[in-house]
């Protein structure tokens, strides 16, 4: 079954770096598009990136853009999200999800991690 696994959330100072990994099997990885998310306490979940299957297309909610990076190893199924320059305002659960088709909402996505933590302490 379709298993997706994040790591590396955690709790950082305000402008400080984490690196998130997701695991995925149960599934060809390298022909499925794929995107995190986050939601904080008492907000909806959203979009942060996406990467398309093969690695040439990526998109960012402007909130992040500039600051966060995606990247994906079709080798190792494992989509990565490189966080850098830290703000409060990043704190909450980070999910992977994988992409019936590239899209930077929730409904463009049919399976979910269980989340990992980011904190951001200014």
């Amino acid at each position: 079954q379709v298993q997706l696994v994040e790591s590396g959330g955690g709790l950082v100072q305000a402008g400080g770096s984490l690196r998130l990994s997701c695991a995925a099997s149960g599934y060809l990885f390298s022909t499925y598009d794929m995107g995190w998310f986050r939601q904080a306490p008492g907000k909806e979940r959203e979009f942060v990136a996406a990467i398309m299957w093969g690695g040439g297309s990526t998109n960012y909610a402007d909130s992040v853009r500039g600051r966060f990076a995606i990247s994906r190893d079709n080798a190792k199924n494992t989509v990565y999200l490189q966080m850098n320059s830290l703000k409060p305002e990043d704190t909450a659960v980070y999910y992977c999800g994988r992409g019936a088709r590239f899209s930077s909402r929730n409904t463009g996505y049919d399976y979910w991690g269980q989340g990992t933590q980011v904190t951001v302490s200014s």
